[in-house]
């Protein structure tokens, strides 16, 4: 290793570039060998979903586990309300409908027509015959049948509205193909674009492109070697992907500009290769540490759901924090002057003295703030705290298919017109009680469960009993008053499982739970509100250590949880008010659910906290290596702001470009992530780490870096300076003396 005599020992980062670019062919083949056998392994092997039982909590997860314990799966429910202008004018289509979706073959347990009160309205209720999980492969002759029926009928007024999870599960499908492949075929040209404008060069910017990429396929094959310990979600890929480019893209960049910065300067291409190692390389490993223990945090929500995430994204953290300190080193040593091949007209023109000088668009901007950084300071505190106010009535729930899918979708529109004629039908409650079901005294219970639920006037009709005597197991749907989602919803379940079930089932039965798909949202929302508590002060413990550690400054510990909650605040703030409150949803084109998906807010604060760390990690770094060099308080933070001022608005403008590509997407939870996370990092890369970050160490002054006494043995952490210093060449002669 190249190293200066009597010099300081590099850190990990350096000596990991510095490997690297000695061993450019292992690392860089040594990477693609691991990337491709990553993904063709997990390929062969597959991705393992959780099951119903696995995925929820509470309740409802008991009963799913009963019904999975006795190997009896939940059919796929399907129904087909037929509504006619005048009362009865829909037996016939009713009965021409039966006769199509008999002749499919897909369907078992066709039921006789249920008519509504109005006598406008019959609804046809029927399993999808086969494993239910693969329903929405199958659906297609039953939406044909539908669909010729609807045809045929069309002239006399007839109007036929289908829902159930077969065409849920079908729609849902299509549009989370679709919606992968729209983030995946718009997100990566729009941060290469970005990139083109940063760099003005296109070998430069489809480096970062090409390590994230890699990071992301590897880490493809990596989750689903993993899933078959922690089964995953089928969104999980995509929340992959979104964390993996923005964040291998963010740790390109800042690596390879300040290697730029350093060439800019006069440096020859070894020593600004070591130069970055050392410095953006060791903010990349911190900051990459930082995020994947952030992500950890989410294995306390108790949730299997949020367990998966934690494995995807700590993974794909790994894997770009790898990729951009050991393969990014290698590529620009074999590159050399070549990373600046392709160079775009009129874009990046840079000085030889490099890219943050006094003046320019940061310098600017930062000289008002550190003259008056008392108003700057309250006057981004309050605009902060304004964007955070929207979330003070955040109301959560487990967002239904018939509102995640918006207000016109047919499917959204069937529900909608089903509820309204049979209250509870699409999506009753699910009792399910093992019990020997032979014997009498169950039987005599559940008569008397069936005459209370009939008389009590919140549930509807009709109560239907499956019992599997060789099973034990007794499974019971029981239509809920309301939508199926609102508070005479919850108040119908609330009796079932407060009253009734206690009361009639529960004496006779070994076990007895109340399930469905409101259950499960109610119990998964009570979750999420029992872990967010242990989440968020994991995460803020971890994050105030880590930076205690490297900064060794008990102020910018604090100051780094104080400014992250502000950007998660801004988030809530932001999601609340176009998503709930529907404020601007029309302008941005987007259609407002009426609350937050619930696992929303537990995902966001933990995505935040770790992204936000990258621009905390990398701007606070400068600072204290300019102030490490002598500078004063004021002038370290004019330098490190300006100097890291382009790396960040680019890093920035990458992520805000890929959140909100899923903020175009169809799904309503997607389109909330998007928009929450594109405005956290927007606010935290202007107002938090260009306007409150400089005015309260401004503020501060030396203060910044107090550390109590009984602190004083934590360990001197370098930022790279000193490496720095012993690598740069010597003013008007040969580089320092080193040795090979």
């Amino acid at each position: 290793m190249t190293k200066a005599l009597n010099g300081p020992r590099p850190g990990l980062a350096a000596r990991l570039g510095g490997w690297s670019t000695r061993h450019r062919k292992t690392a860089i083949l040594g990477w693609l060998l691991f990337v491709m056998i990553a993904a063709t392994v997990g390929g062969m092997a597959g991705a393992q979903e959780m099951s119903d039982s696995e995925g929820g909590t509470g309740d409802s997860a008991e009963a799913a586990r009963i019904l999975e314990d006795a190997d009896l799966t939940t059919p796929a429910a399907e129904m087909v309300m037929v509504r006619s202008p005048e009362p009865d004018g829909w037996a016939a289509a009713a009965e021409s409908l039966s006769a199509r979706l008999a002749e499919t073959g897909e369907v078992g347990d066709l039921g006789e027509p249920v008519r509504s009160d109005s006598g406008r309205e019959g609804l046809i209720s029927f399993e999808l015959a086969g494993d239910p999980d693969t329903a929405g492969d199958r659906v297609g002759p039953v939406l044909d049948a539908v669909a010729e029926t609807r045809a045929a009928y069309a002239e006399a007024g007839i109007e036929l509205y289908e829902f159930g999870d077969g065409s849920a599960e079908a729609m849902l499908s299509d549009m989370l193909t679709d919606d992968l492949r729209t983030a995946e075929f718009t997100a990566v040209p729009l941060a290469l674009g970005i990139l083109l404008i940063v760099f003005g060069a296109l070998v430069a910017a489809l480096l970062p492109v090409f390590l994230a990429l890699t990071a992301c396929v590897g880490t493809f094959g990596l989750l689903a070697l993993a899933s078959h310990q922690v089964p995953i979600f089928e969104s999980t890929n995509s929340v992959m992907f979104l964390v993996g480019l923005a964040v291998g893209v963010d740790y390109c960049l800042f690596y390879l500009r300040r290697e730029r910065d350093e060439r800019a300067a006069g440096r020859d291409a070894e020593t600004a290769l070591r130069i970055a190692a050392a410095t953006s390389g060791r903010a990349v490993l911190i900051s990459g540490i930082t995020v994947m223990l952030a992500m950890s945090g989410m294995f306390l929500s108790g949730l299997l759901l949020f367990q998966g995430f934690a494995v995807a994204t700590i993974l794909v953290v790994l894997m770009a924090m790898l990729g951009s300190v050991t393969v990014l080193p290698a590529a620009l040593s074999w590159l050399g002057d070549r990373a600046n091949a392709g160079r775009v007209p009129l874009l990046n023109r840079r000085g030889r003295k490099g890219s943050h000088a006094a003046g320019g668009i940061s310098g600017s901007l930062l000289r008002p703030v550190l003259a008056r950084p008392r108003f700057f300071a309250v006057a981004a505190g309050g605009v902060l705290l304004a964007l955070c106010a929207p979330a003070l009535g955040m109301k959560t729930e487990q967002l239904g298919m018939e509102k995640q899918f918006g207000s016109e979708a047919a499917l959204t529109v069937a529900f909608r017109e089903i509820t309204g004629s049979f209250p509870g039908g699409p999506a009753p409650a699910e009792v399910v009680v093992a019990a020997d079901v032979n014997d009498p005294e169950f039987r005599a219970a559940l008569a008397d469960f069936e005459q209370q639920a009939s008389a009590w006037g919140e549930f509807g009709e009709p109560i239907v009993v499956e019992q599997h005597p060789e099973q034990g197991v007794a499974r019971i749907e029981v239509p809920l008053a309301g939508n199926g989602a609102d508070a005479t919803s919850k108040r119908a379940l609330e009796t079932l499982r407060e009253v009734l079930v206690p009361q009639t089932l529960e004496p006779v039965a070994r076990e007895a739970y109340v399930g469905g798909d409101l259950a499960e949202s109610v119990d998964f929302t009570d979750q999420l509100g029992a872990g967010i508590l242990p989440v968020f002060l994991f995460i803020a413990a971890v994050t105030f250590l880590l930076m205690l550690l490297c900064f060794r400054s008990l102020p910018i510990a604090v100051a780094s949880i104080l400014l992250n909650l502000l950007s998660v605040g801004a988030a809530y703030g932001t999601m609340t008010a176009v998503f709930q409150h529907g404020w601007g949803a029309e302008l941005l084109g987007m259609e407002p659910a009426g609350a937050i998906e619930a696992w929303m807010p537990m995902f966001v604060l933990v995505i935040l906290f770790g992204l936000s760390m990258d621009y905390h990690v990398f701007v606070v770094s400068r600072i204290r290596e300019a102030h490490d060099r002598g500078l004063t308080t004021r002038d370290a933070i004019a330098e490190g702001i300006r100097a890291t001022a382009g790396s960040v608005t680019g890093a920035a403008a990458i992520m805000i470009a890929v959140f909100s590509v899923f903020a175009l997407l169809q799904m309503q939870d997607m389109q909330q992530m998007g928009v929450g996370l594109a405005v956290a990092v927007l606010v935290d890369a202007t107002l938090v780490r260009m306007v409150l970050l400089p005015s309260v160490m401004a503020l501060l002054g030396e203060r910044n870096w107090y550390l109590p006494r009984w602190l004083r043995w934590l360990p001197h952490v370098s930022h790279g300076e000193e490496t720095a210093r012993a690598a740069a060449p010597a003013p008007g002669g040969p580089e320092h003396m080193l040795v090979k």
